[in-house]
C-alpha cells in the first residue's frame, strides 16, 4: 500500500475486502432498462417540478409514482432471482445460503 493511502487510514481502521462480483444475465433486460429509464425520466421531472415552484401534492403525487415504479422493477427481478438463481442453488445443494440471501434483502424492503 503506498504510503499515502496508509497516512490517510487512521490506525485501527479496519480493511474490507470487496466480494467478487457475482453476474447474472437478466432473462428481461431490455424490459428492465426500459422500465429505469423511464424512472430516471420521471425523476429529472420532479426536479424541474422543484425548480418551476410546483404544489406539494403534485410533487408528492409522482414520488410515489416513482415508489411504486420502483418496487415493480424490485418485484420483477426478485421473481426472476427466485425462479433462476435460488432454484439453480437449491439444486446444486446450496438452497440455504441462497434463501438466507434472498430474506436478507426482502427485509431491507420491508424497512
Amino acid at each position: 500500500m503506498p504510503a499515502s493511502k496508509r497516512a490517510e487510514r487512521s490506525p485501527g481502521a479496519k480493511r474490507t475486502v470487496a466480494k467478487p462480483a457475482r453476474t447474472v444475465v437478466q432473462p428481461d433486460k431490455k424490459e428492465l432498462l426500459r422500465r429505469l429509464n423511464r424512472i430516471e425520466g420521471q425523476v429529472r421531472g420532479i426536479a424541474q417540478m422543484i425548480e418551476a415552484d410546483r404544489y406539494c401534492i403534485d410533487v408528492l403525487t409522482q414520488l410515489a409514482a416513482i415508489r411504486s415504479a420502483l418496487d415493480a422493477t424490485a418485484l420483477g427481478l426478485t421473481e426472476n432471482h427466485v425462479h433462476h438463481c435460488v432454484s439453480g442453488a437449491i439444486e446444486a445443494g446450496h438452497g440455504s445460503a441462497a434463501v438466507d440471501e434472498l430474506m436478507q434483502v426482502l427485509r431491507r424492503f420491508a424497512r
